[in-house]
This record gives C-alpha cells, structure tokens and sequence, in this order.
C-alpha cells in the first residue's frame, strides 16, 4: 500500500547532523516505515535499528542518538507534548528509548521534523540551534559546566529566541554519567539509561528548537470530534481527572505503601515507616505552589515547589554561596521513592532538594537514588569503608543524599563510583547480588515480590527495569476492586504484561503522554492518528504496530548480545522473601510465568522471535 506522509501529522522531513564533519541535511521521511511504525518510540528505534551497528559502544562517536516526534506530537490531541531519544544505553548496552514532555517536542515538530539524527562527536562543546529549517552549529564552551536551568538561560539570551525549548544536558552528561539525562524545559526528562551520557560524548550540550510551522491534520472534523470526547474521557477518570491533578504522581506513595509494594532500603523491605511524611498529600499541604501542565495537556500532574525561608537552608549546597534555589518543579512518585524510601529518608525538603539538584545536574534520580541506596547497604553491612565513601553512609542520611548528587554529576571521590550505576559498583567492591534491576538498569518503585505482574514486566522490558513499558500496577493495585486482578498470582499475567507492552508501545509512537492512556486507550488513538495521517489504522492494526515495535527492539538487543539469560531478577527478588507487612513471606515468581510470555509472543525456548512472527510483523 502507497503511504503519502504529507496529508498530515508527520512533517515528512528528518534533520541528519554529523558534528564530526559539522554538515547538516534534511531528507525525507520513509514512508513504508511511518505507516508500520508511526513515529517517535516506533520511527526512533526503526531508524537506529537500521543506521546502528548492534555492537556499537554508545559512547563512541560511532552511535547515533535520534530525537524523534510522533504524528500526534504538537497537536490539539490531549497531552500530545511527547519526543523520544533513542541511542544505545550506556548503562546497559541495550537499545535505549527515553520518552519525554513539556514544550521541546512539538518545538521540533514545529519547526519542520519528525526526527532529528546525530552522529559523529564535536572536536569542541557545541549546540545545535534550530529556527525552523535555518540550522547551525555553534560553540558551546561557555555553557558546558553549567547546570541545565543556568544552560537554558543563557542559550535563551546568546540566541535571542526567548520562545525557544532547550534540551541540554547538566555536568552529569558531560562527564559520561551512566544514568545521565537530558533535561527540557528545565524540569522534563528523558531520563532513564544514560540517554544524556551519549549527548554528553558527542560534546554536545544542547539543542535549541524554534518553529512556525504548526501540524496539519488530515481530516479537522474527525480529529476535533475524537480530541472533544478524549477529554471528556481524561476529566471523567479518577486517576487522569482526579488523583494526578490534585497530588500529582505522588498519590501513589500512600497507596503503595499501604500495599507492602514500597521498596524500602534497597529492597530490604517493602513498607516505609516514613511514607506518609513524603506522600503526595503531604508536599501538596506543606510545599505546593502550583500544578504546572506540558503543552496540550489536560491534567496537569506537575508540581511546582518551594522551600521558603529556613526549609530552603536545611541542607548546604556547595555551587551556590545562598544555598541554592528556593522554588522549581518536582519531584514526581519515583524520584521521592528512589530518593526518599529507598534510601531511608523521610525528610521532605531533603527529597524535593535532592530532585531539583538531579534536574540541574542531569542526572536519573531513579537510578541515582537506588545506586547510593545499594551503597549505603554496602557500607551498613561493613564492605564500604567511611573513608572510601568519603562520609559516613547510613541509610536515613539526608545529608549523604544531598551530597553525593553532585559529587555523582562531577565523578567527585567516591561520586565516581556511583556514576557507573549499581550494577558495576556492587560487582566492584564483590556484592553484585545487591544490585536491584535488570539488565543494567536500576528498578522503580514497585516491589516485584508483592505484585507479580512487575515481575514479568521488569524482567522482559526491552531496555531494562521500567515501569513504564507495562504498568501492571494499574489492573493488580490501582484499579476498581471489582475489576482489580490479585497481585498475588501468577495466572493471567503472561496474557497481561505482553497486552499492556504492546498497547504502550503504540500509544509511546504516537507522541501522546502515558498518563492519557485512560482516556486515549487503543481504539481512540486509532481513530486519532488515522484522523491525523489518513492512513487508515483500525483498533486491530494499531495494536499490531506496537507489537512490531516491541519485537524490532528484541531483535536489536539479541543481535547487541542480550539474551534470555538477562530476562531475570536478582536473587533477592526470586529468593529473599519479603519479611512484613501486607506482603510478607512473597517472592517474585518470574519461572511460572516466563515460558508462557515466550509462548504468548511468539518466540522459542531461547526467547527468540520465530520466522513465522517475524513474516506476520513485516520483520
């Protein structure tokens, strides 16, 4: 079937940079593969997966790093702000895809791109600067140190382009941090599997986006009449129109909680005796300034914070003689978990400080929080010395956790250490069981022992431990008890985790946010990026895309070496069971239901994709 990607939703242009050689080009969009892959996860990852070499090392001017926009991406579609970065992750040598929101996304697309590729490494730091289709390379020596906030600002100002959205990375990027991200907007990430650390190689340390363009949609009337009942749909759920708005993703810290799924301590535990104190409901009464929304987003799940008067001078901050920032934005459910149970803290202000230095350093704070707390695990059982760490590293530390996140972003003493991520610096010092994640990547806030549905999913996720991929959480914790499914069993959840896998990585190609999913589910989304492309997508057929897309990123870690060895959890997970509260005494039991998502997908003993699979997704 001939695709014409100029009827609307895709721009039909991708930007292709070179800094080694500093030549710039446009081409067009390959139609073939918007039709079966739509756009941002989907395009991103079918780009890289054609251009990238399977054993590329990610931080070699040799691999590529896409930013990719979804047809839906800067339209009136209900929380159609997102991009993608894909690249080869540095913190796991998988196939790396960060999805992120705010204005930077439908900037790009607004300037005329679906995508832009960047290969090669700078000779010297630079950015990229974007005016529509006027495209430059331009020095960045006087920006490269900086924080992102203090980056954006003057980049704003040396271009003029007050209206622009910057990505950048923060010293974290710059110094080759594993977890690195890449901040827009200030305070949106992509933030997981070292996506900034690969910007960072390429002596990279922005991209300012302007345009004029706007996005044309095939068919208004139909694309207005699906965008009016959507929303309709996001205000009447509880979760899109009622939770995220009032206390943003940290409603779920009590909720959680009170499940025994909160992993406390580097997983020691699964109940936090502090949970309350960093709950959703709490910085709402006692730090919350605003709720904040990415562009065309109808929840508005942001929080904007402050810490006014002595609150903001509880912790010394070494890059600023006034102790640094009094108000920003955050932090959301897994940063306060990561930063806040996991490793033992239950001060607040200390949480939402920590948050907003992560954001300015640009650094994961899921993945900076669950490596200090295998740390603090470390020195607490003996086998890290107070001098090695630099500091004492008991669990609780609010000091400690202040500290080592810009020691971390500057690999400053023992932040060297932790900036290779747990997996590395467990295995360093001969703990590598105290390691929480897979394949390189550090798990989010939900115990895999208490809902089992996590298990499969963080086991089987393409670019290691996620939740986002398939949130499970939502059918076994989150939702109406008479359709909620028992997190306990293991029956069904093969069936469940692949669904969910698959619906998340169409709705991720689209460029719509996750958290829309209750209103825009499959069937919508659909009739949205039909209405949007022309292209014809049914209910059946979009949901095809997404297992396309899924099976495309299984092909390249298989080729990159990752196999089905590596669809496993630690052994605490499989074999420490969990010792009170709601969930004591359970275990994750990953082998009862991992041959039949095998099965489920397609795929053989080995966790490999059969030839008939692969005919059926056009692979």
């Amino acid at each position: 079937m001939t695709v014409d990607v100029t009827k609307g939703g895709w721009k039909n242009q991708i930007l292709r940079v070179d800094l080694t050689t500093g030549e710039t080009r446009t081409e067009p969009l390959n139609a073939e593969w918007a039709r079966d892959f739509v756009g941002a996860r989907g395009l991103g990852s079918k780009y890289f997966a054609e251009i990238a070499d399977p054993n590329v090392e990610p931080l070699a001017p040799e691999c590529p790093l896409i930013f990719a926009t979804g047809p839906l991406t800067g339209t009136a579609a209900s929380c159609g702000s997102r991009y993608v970065v894909v690249t080869k992750g540095p913190l796991t040598g998988a196939l790396a895809c960060s999805n992120s929101g705010g204005y930077f996304g439908p900037k790009l697309k607004f300037a005329g791109y679906d995508l832009v590729i960047i290969e090669g490494a700078a000779a010297t730091p630079s950015y990229l600067l974007i005016d529509d289709d006027a495209v430059s390379i331009r020095s960045a020596s006087d920006v490269w140190g900086r924080g992102v906030w203090e980056t954006e600002d003057i980049l704003r100002t040396e271009t003029g382009m007050p209206d622009a959205s910057i990505a950048s990375i923060g010293p974290a990027g710059e110094n080759l941090v594993r977890f690195a991200a890449i901040l827009n907007d200030r305070h949106r990430a992509a933030g997981r599997s070292g996506v900034g650390a690969v910007m960072g190689s390429k002596r990279l340390k922005a991209i300012v986006a302007r345009g004029t363009g706007g996005v044309r949609v095939n068919d208004p009337k139909a694309f207005m009449e699906s965008v009016w009942s959507s929303r309709k749909a996001l205000w009447d759920d509880p979760i899109s129109g009622g939770g995220l708005p009032t206390y943003g993703t940290e409603v779920l810290v009590n909720v959680i909680n009170e499940h025994g799924a909160f992993p406390t301590r580097n997983y020691r535990e699964s109940q936090f005796e502090g949970a309350e104190k960093i709950s959703g409901e709490t910085l709402t009464e006692q730090r919350l300034v605003a709720n904040k929304a990415c562009f065309a987003c109808t929840i508005a799940c942001g929080r904007v914070t402050a810490l006014p008067g002595e609150a903001s001078d509880k912790f010394v901050v070494n890059t600023s003689p006034r102790n640094w920032k009094i108000a920003a934005e955050g932090p959301e459910y897994e940063a306060a978990w990561a930063l806040g149970a996991d490793t033992g803290v239950d001060d607040l202000d200390a949480v939402i400080k920590a948050n907003w230095l992560c954001n300015d350093m640009g650094i994961d704070p899921i993945s900076f929080g669950a490596s200090l707390a295998a740390a603090m695990e470390l020195y607490e059982t003996g086998k890290l010395s107070e001098d090695e760490a630099g500091m004492k590293l008991p669990f609780g530390s609010a000091e400690a956790l202040i500290t080592f996140v810009e020691k971390t972003a500057r690999r400053d003493g023992f932040g060297d250490a932790l900036a290779e991520g747990s997996k590395r610096f467990t295995a360093k010092y001969g703990n590598a069981d105290l390691f929480m994640g897979v394949k390189g990547q550090e798990f989010p806030a939900y115990d895999a022992r208490a809902v089992q549905g996590m298990a499969l999913a963080y086991a089987t996720s393409n670019r290691g431990a996620c939740h986002l991929k398939a949130f499970t959480v939502g059918a076994e914790i989150l939702a109406p008890e008479e359709e909620r499914l028992d997190p306990t069993v293991t029956e069904g959840k093969a069936a469940l985790v692949k669904g969910m896998q698959d619906d998340t990585a169409a709705l991720d190609a689209t460029g719509i946010c996750l958290f829309a999913g209750g209103g825009l589910n499959g069937p919508v989304l659909a009739t949205l990026t039909t209405a949007a492309t022309g292209v014809a997508y049914t209910p059946e057929s979009f949901l095809q895309v997404g297992e396309r897309i899924w099976n495309l990123e299984r092909l390249f870690n298989l080729a990159a070496g990752i196999t089905s060895a590596d669809d496993t959890l630690p052994r605490r997970i499989l074999k420490e069971a969990i010792g009170k509260g709601p969930s004591k005494g359970r275990v994750a039991r990953l082998g009862e239901m991992l041959p039949e998502y095998y099965q489920l997908r397609g795929w053989d003993d080995e966790g490999k994709p059969s030839a008939e699979k692969l005919a059926e997704l056009g692979l």
